[in-house]
């Protein structure tokens, strides 16, 4: 750049890029200074669009960022199994990029990279050499950009195939002589009839020009020698065309083949469209998860209610709802009550009673009522954000029966062009076939290969079984967890707050030496500072009795055992047998059997000690959740063991798994043993799915081949386990089982599909059947085939949006 006129080009070249607010250049000093919005635009893309004028241009160090950094991207054009492979080797050598998950189903990359070596426009480089193109897409626009991208695409296919049709018509029909030769007598003039080769290059040529796309991108895979579907329609339609251009034109003798071509191309495109409409109906759930977040808010300011839109909502606000309208965001109702539908989010159709205190869900349908409530999750914290994401990050997921078709398409490109070439030699050079009949297996057998039908076989299954989950209150995280719940022989239930409701009540003060008031006063003082449920329920009887309770001064929880505290002067302990014996506190045989009496019926028995000495028993009850039996029952009629595990003491433990239906108990795990329990069930050859709460379970869930997290509400334990139940109601445990067994029904139909129809259409292409049958398959019979093939599969995915649970 060493002129006026050379920065004032370049200059130019940078404010035309999106995203670029203001640009300097100074040819004098070589430097150029530039306002940009990084979002949309990044320096490596400036660096490139310099460079594309002819001039040289570095990035001082300080202008990348440092650090760590995700894009999401929409790849252009990677719309199967095989194209997401090319990416995947392209990415992996770019470097200063760490990780990165790609969705060919939804066109989406997901990419963490080191903001100091890369950045979008290098990333972007690496990609379109390996024969696609990616735009940027901003956090919380993947849902839009998409829907967008969608569209764009299939009005682009609809035009193509329009076209190609439009123009194939005529092409075809100027073939009709020769095609019925045999069959019917079509003749042309004689001065059309020596016109018609050059007639149809005419037609033709258009045709090829209008689906170039097929041609730059399979020609670019097969230089970086990476080829894909692309490469085999760009191989099969142009040796077709060039044959014909080279007999048409004269310079070989033979017969021309436009109309295989133009019929190829046009029946490849239907097929795309198809395909492309069907893919966009996959991903109707997360739209529709979308389309439930509402555009405004009624939020109290200075006083009076303002509508704002959503994205202003702070945690904080005070929010009016005004029946039939949604709720904006996740919250806590201040004063006044109303019905909620809540079905959106949890699956159940009966509406949820909400009052002062009660929590409300963002995207929720307020129904009779009008109510006051404060804002508490906002943005991407509220529920529906989070189960958004999860139902994104599991449709991106690959489930562990898709390692087949990833091997089996890592090298099936490779291996048809290689059996095709194969399949000439031997019936042109070994065989004796004429030049034209080889030719036609050559184009068939790369034709009528469908990497795409083995691609889509998972992931449109996967996505369509995500998706009704979510509808369900089924949050599934991952593809695998979907998978290995169908596989699994036991189900292990954590009692509390999952078998049971995990709302304990004191039903026994039994004091010795000491009166029942003060004996319940000291207990529920000494438990005052602890979140255990069972000192929760001592504390909540003593204030419902109007006790004064006392603050500890000490506090100290003892895993397995229970608690010490001191209380002023005074020193307790509440806890087991076990936790007496280990303090030396004598236990009158009277009081243990009482305590043996209580836990025969079902409840937690727990000792006091006063001063080293044994001053009562307090016995607290957690009853069976409503469902629990019924939901237990079905287990085990789905052919699966069922196990309660507890830290409850065997006696205890017997009472609530015989009210339960339960014949297996692991009982007195302490909770980090919890895990090592589940692993035991492992090294026996079992396949465990554990269900908890999300919180406290957390190393068991993330031990079971399957964790499920239950009743997480809009406290969802987004890092726990496989899958989360939304409510907390065991039956949707059944419900999720039976949605990973049609899911995985259908991805085996999908697969058996895809396979069987390569395994057969390829060999039939090869010309197998011909010196038995005289039978060789037509070029435009193995395009209209690979077309529909993929389109088979998709759509037999697509019969999974009308999966509703069993009664």
């Amino acid at each position: 750049m060493d002129c006026a006129s050379c920065a004032m080009n370049i200059e130019r070249r940078l404010k035309k890029l999106k995203g670029v607010k203001g640009a300097n250049v100074n040819y004098a000093t070589g430097r150029a200074v530039v306002e940009y919005d990084e979002a949309l635009v990044a320096p490596g893309n400036m660096k490139d669009a310099i460079e594309e004028l002819g001039y040289g241009a570095d990035i001082p160090d300080e202008a990348p960022k440092k650090g760590k950094g995700r894009m999401y991207l929409h790849v252009i054009g990677m719309d199967s199994l095989h194209c997401a492979n090319i990416v995947e080797k392209a990415l992996k050598k770019a470097p200063g990029v760490d990780k990165f998950d790609l969705n060919f189903a939804l066109e989406k990359a997901v990419i963490d990279y080191d903001q100091g070596r890369t950045d979008f426009g290098r990333i972007r480089k690496a990609i379109v050499a390996s024969g696609y193109d990616a735009e940027l897409m901003e956090l919380g626009e993947e849902v839009d950009k998409e829907k967008l991208a969608r569209e764009k695409e299939m009005a682009g296919l609809r035009s193509r195939l329009i076209w190609s049709a439009a123009l194939t018509l005529p092409v075809l029909a100027l073939s009709l002589p020769e095609m019925l030769t045999g069959i019917a007598t079509i003749a042309y003039p004689p001065a059309l009839a020596s016109a018609i080769p050059f007639l149809q290059f005419l037609l033709s040529t258009p045709i090829l020009y209008i689906n170039r796309e097929f041609f730059i991108r399979g020609i670019r895979q097969l230089v970086r020698g990476m080829p894909g579907m692309d490469s085999l329609v760009a191989l099969g339609v142009g040796t077709a065309y060039i044959y014909s251009v080279a007999t048409g034109f004269g310079a070989i003798a033979g017969a021309v083949y436009y109309e295989t071509a133009a019929l190829l191309l046009t029946f490849i495109v239907l097929g795309k469209y198809l395909e492309s409409v069907a893919k966009g109906r996959t991903s109707e759930a997360i739209k529709r998860l979308v389309g439930l977040q509402p555009k405004t808010a009624h939020v109290v300011r200075n006083g009076k209610a303002v509508d704002i839109p959503i994205k202003d909502v702070v945690a904080g606000d005070v929010i009016i709802v005004r029946p039939g309208e949604k709720i904006p965001v996740d919250g806590t109702v201040l004063d006044g009550d109303s019905s909620v539908d809540e079905s959106m989010v949890t699956g159940e159709s009966i509406p949820a009673h909400k009052k002062k205190g009660d929590v409300v869900i963002g995207a929720t349908i307020n129904m009779t009522g009008s109510f006051r409530f404060r804002a508490t999750r906002v943005g991407s914290d509220t529920m529906l954000a989070q189960i958004i994401k999860m139902v994104e990050d599991a449709q991106g997921s690959k489930a562990p029966i898709q390692r087949l078709a990833d091997l089996v398409a890592g090298r099936f490109v490779e291996a048809v062009i290689l059996l095709s070439i194969l399949a000439f030699a031997y019936w042109y050079f070994i065989s004796g076939q004429p030049f034209a009949f080889a030719l036609t297996v050559l184009v068939s057998t790369l034709i009528i290969a469908c990497p795409c039908a083995m691609g889509l076989a998972t992931p449109t299954a996967v996505m369509l079984g995500t998706g009704k989950g979510a509808e369900n209150g089924v949050l599934i995280k991952d593809a695998a967890g979907l998978e290995l719940l169908h596989q699994a022989s036991i189900v292990v239930l954590d009692k509390t707050g999952t078998m049971t409701t995990g709302k304990a009540v004191v039903t026994d003060v039994v004091p010795f030496g000491v009166s029942e008031p003060e004996l319940l006063r000291i207990a529920a003082s000494a438990e005052n500072n602890s979140e255990h449920y069972l000192a929760q329920a001592m504390v909540k009887k003593a204030k419902e009795r109007k006790l004064k309770l006392t603050e500890p001064s000490s506090f100290n929880a003892i895993p397995g055992y229970g608690i010490a505290s001191t209380l002023g002067r005074t020193r307790v302990l509440i806890g087991n047998h076990a936790l007496m014996e280990k303090e030396g506190v004598a236990v009158p045989a009277a009081a243990l059997k009482r305590m043996y009496r209580m836990e025969l019926d079902g409840k937690t028995a727990v000792l006091v000690s006063i001063d080293g000495r044994a001053s009562g028993l307090v016995a607290i009850a957690d009853t069976l959740k409503e469902h629990s039996g019924e939901a237990i029952a079905r287990l085990r009629g789905m052919g699966y063991e069922v196990a309660m595990i507890t830290g409850d003491n065997e006696r205890t433990a017997m009472a609530v798994a015989k009210q339960a239906g339960i014949d297996r108990i692991l009982a007195h795990v302490l909770p980090e043993d919890k895990a090592n329990e589940i692993k035991r069930l492992q090294k026996k050859g079992e396949k465990v799915v554990f269900v908890g709460d999300g919180i406290n379970d957390a190393p068991a869930l993330a031990q079971a081949d399957v964790g499920i997290a239950i009743g997480a509400g809009t406290d969802v334990a987004i890092e726990s386990g496989s899958i989360v139940l939304v409510k907390s109601d065991l039956r949707d445990i059944v419900k999720a089982i039976e949605l990973s067994r049609y899911t995985m029904k259908k991805i085996k139909q999908n697969l058996f599909w895809a396979f069987f129809y390569n395994s057969v259409g390829i060999p039939v292409a090869m010309g197998v059947l011909y010196p038995f049958t005289g039978f060789l398959l037509s070029p435009v019979i193995a395009g209209a085939a690979m077309a529909f093939s993929s389109v088979s599969v998709v759509s037999n995915s697509l019969l999974m949006r009308g999966w509703k649970p069993k009664r």
